[in-house]
């Protein structure tokens, strides 16, 4: 947990202190006997994007998202239960919720145009005339 003592790095210059981020404790589902039945362990991870203090260009990207976890209202919520207890559910929600930030604010490569090579083009044509040969030899045998 050290690892977020300063809070969650998104980028250089960019990171989401850890006050910004609320945390509940809520029961957890499946199996796993009594214990998930009286034991609060799962972690619901809370980040309000709109009321954050992020810079607005971070906050759009992060608002553009198409996430089922993030609200109409412009909240982000992420359940953590596949561990036992409750502090390794709020480490591996941070660090999901940090993965999630990082991933949803990288900005993409522009896609640079190419042109396909005289030989590339000559290799086409010629495996179209190499397989328009087999396909005209398939038909009937005149004797």
């Amino acid at each position: 947990m050290d690892e977020f003592a300063q809070g969650i790095f998104i980028s250089p210059g960019v990171r989401v202190p850890l006050e910004e981020i609320d945390f509940s404790a809520i029961r957890a589902q499946g199996s796993g006997g009594q214990n998930v039945n009286k034991v609060s362990s799962a972690i619901h991870l809370r980040f309000n994007i709109v009321a954050s203090s992020l810079p607005e260009e971070v906050k759009e990207k992060l608002l553009s998202v198409s996430d089922q976890r993030l609200t109409n209202a412009g909240e982000f919520v992420l359940k953590s239960q596949e561990h036992r207890t409750q502090e390794q559910n709020r480490y591996a929600a941070l660090v999901r919720f940090q993965q999630w930030l990082q991933d949803a604010t990288k900005t993409q490569k522009k896609r640079k145009a190419t042109r396909p090579t005289r030989a590339s083009k000559e290799r086409r044509l010629q495996k179209k005339t190499q397989r328009s040969t087999v396909k005209s030899n398939r038909g009937k045998v005149s004797w």
